[in-house]
């Protein structure tokens, strides 16, 4: 059952991100990252050979949220003539990110928040981001701005990841003080609602479950700290974790064990939606229906 927009809008500002202990979370995390994203280099390869099967020659690709730019060597072999955009909100990330590609198609670097993207209309024909989209804190907002900067034809391809997601975690730290240290993470079919409502025509959403196995959970804290994904929700607790809050939640988590490792599970949404051939107009959703402005109902001449 789909969630209504407003019960949405609630469900992301409850869980909202702090956009700026992320930023400084990523950035020590640059040196770090390639060596601990075992699964978003994998799960960003599953997206990247989904594009075989897609009829698409852009000339401008915008690589989303693309890290330490795991998906931008492929990206720019794939697409030689393209402009290629690597966007990311640390400048870290970034400066490694540049060294992708070939010398004569080095992609670009942009510093940006995805909620804001400083991109000019109908300049970008196929978005691609991988792991990215669970960063923003009104989906619905992302996702009219990808619309915005879409030409007409293009294509928004992405992953990101769904609710049972470090779903032992959650439940290990419910369990030890009931706080929140899990970012809240969006249902896949209230995602393809999201896209309808922003007039994406013809999304196709999918998932699959992957999970990691760890020998100890300071192993699983370790892989979050070097991928800077730590809990940074405004409504975290601040300071040091207390020993004994941490002692509970290893012991709820050790419950969880299974063939003598602890799980972690990764619940993948893929998300595929294009562009129509042209742009209809801004709609915006009321409690009545759909409303559409008078300046975008076009005039029909006069019969005589």
């Amino acid at each position: 059952m789909s969630v209504p927009p407003s019960q949405q809008q609630t469900k992301m500002s409850t869980g909202a991100i702090d956009k700026s202990a992320a930023r400084r979370s990523f950035e020590r995390a640059a040196s770090s990252y390639d060596a601990a994203a075992l699964l978003q280099r994998e799960v960003g390869a599953r997206l990247l050979e989904r594009l075989d099967y897609v009829r698409l020659q852009p000339a401008t690709v915008l690589d989303l949220g693309c890290g330490t730019g795991l998906a931008l060597n492929d990206l720019c072999r794939r697409y030689r003539n393209a402009r290629v955009i690597g966007l990311d909100f640390a400048t870290g990330m970034l400066t490694r990110a540049r060294r992708c590609g070939h010398w004569r198609n080095r992609p670009r670097a942009l510093c940006a928040d995805i909620d804001r993207l400083p991109l000019a209309d109908n300049s970008v024909d196929l978005v691609f981001s991988n792991a990215t989209l669970q960063w923003s804190n009104d989906l619905s907002a992302c996702f009219s701005e990808l619309y915005r900067v879409l030409r007409p034809k293009g294509l928004l391809m992405f992953t990101t990841f769904g609710p049972d997601t470090l779903i032992e975690l959650r439940r290990a730290w419910a369990e030890a003080d009931g706080g929140e240290h899990v970012v809240p993470f969006m249902d896949m079919h209230d995602i393809g609602d999201m896209l309808v409502r922003t007039r994406f025509a013809d999304p196709v959403m999918d998932c699959e479950r992957l999970t990691l196995t760890y020998s100890e959970v300071t192993d699983l804290m370790a892989d979050m700290k070097s991928l800077g994904t730590q809990n940074r929700l405004h409504s975290r607790q601040r300071g040091l974790t207390g020993r004994e809050r941490l002692r509970r939640m290893t012991a709820a988590y050790e419950r969880q064990r299974q063939d003598g490792r602890l799980p972690s599970t990764w619940e993948v949404i893929y998300g595929q939606a294009w562009m129509a051939a042209e742009k209809v107009p801004a709609q915006q959703l009321t409690d009545q229906g759909v409303a559409i402005p008078v300046s975008a109902i076009g005039r029909r001449p006069m019969s005589g």
